[in-house]
Formats: structure tokens, sequence, C-alpha cells
């Protein structure tokens, strides 16, 4: 396989409120916010990445839907070289805490999301997101809440 490597990310939504986590580490990034997620390890499923980042990270399992295209229809670049594929997703278990690499989680208002030091690229991606969240409440309500598979550290295991 070529290419980036690639980063799994959750846009965790509640409503119209998105679930930001801001680095602790490295020094580069500490202070600046992002979507959580982490690098796909060699041979992983990117869903079962984004499962283990985020129950490492968060404490958290979620529900994955609709992934969020970068204009090109691909993945998103980013730091290092990256790739990141976001994907929707709603919380099923836990309670969100900074648990590693971060320092603090906060809940934003999407339509206030820009008010927030994002990592330089993700701040195409948080408003990708607003976009099609937002959209969505007008159009469909509830619509981005009903993603198909449960991603947690549990039941990855199961399907193994």
């Amino acid at each position: 396989m070529s290419g980036p490597r690639l980063v799994a990310a959750a846009a965790i939504i509640d409503g119209t409120r998105l679930l930001a986590a801001r680095r602790s580490s490295p020094p580069e990034l500490a202070g600046r916010w992002e979507l959580p997620g982490g690098k796909v390890e060699p041979g992983e499923d990117p869903r079962e990445a984004l499962a283990r980042e985020l129950h490492e990270e968060l404490g958290v399992a979620v529900r994955a839907g609709t992934v969020i295209p970068a204009p090109d229809g691909g993945d998103w670049p980013i730091l290092h070289g990256l790739a990141m594929r976001v994907w929707l997703c709603v919380l099923v278990g836990g309670d969100p805490a900074p648990l590693q690499d971060h320092d603090e989680v906060t809940w934003v208002e999407l339509s206030e999301a820009g008010s927030l030091a994002w990592l330089d690229p993700d701040v195409p991606i948080v408003r990708s997101i607003a976009a099609h969240v937002l959209a969505g409440q007008s159009s469909r309500p509830g619509s981005h809440h009903v993603p198909p598979d449960v991603v947690s550290p549990q039941v990855s295991a199961k399907r193994s």
C-alpha cells in the first residue's frame, strides 16, 4: 500500500456540538485543539484504530457513521505528510476525559467552533463537519445521529 500513513479521527457530535481535544504534546502542538484519534498501525483496520485511539485517549466508545471527505473526495492531508479519515460519531459509552496526549476536552457549538485554536490542518475539516451537520439539522433533523456501526474495543474484539 502506497501513499501517506492514515490517521483515523472522530467528529463526535451531540446535537450541534462537537467534541474537541486540546493537545498536551509534542511541544509544537501543545495548546492547540484537534479532533480525537490517531495513527492506524500497519495491518490495522481504520475503524479498529479509531476504536483503540478513542479508548486510549478519551476513555470512550462511539458509534461511527458517515465519513467526511476532503474536497477531492478522499482523506484529508494533515501534518507530517499524514492523511486523516474523519467519521461523524456519537458517544455510546464513557465520559470523555483527557487520558493521553491531551490536557482538556470540551464541547463546542459547531457555529462557534472557529473560536478555538485548532491545529491548522483541522480548520477546514471542522468547517466541513459544521456545514455537513448543520445542513443535516435543517433538512433532515437527526439524520447524522443514525450511524450504522458501533466502534468500541469490545465490539472490535468480538469481530476478530
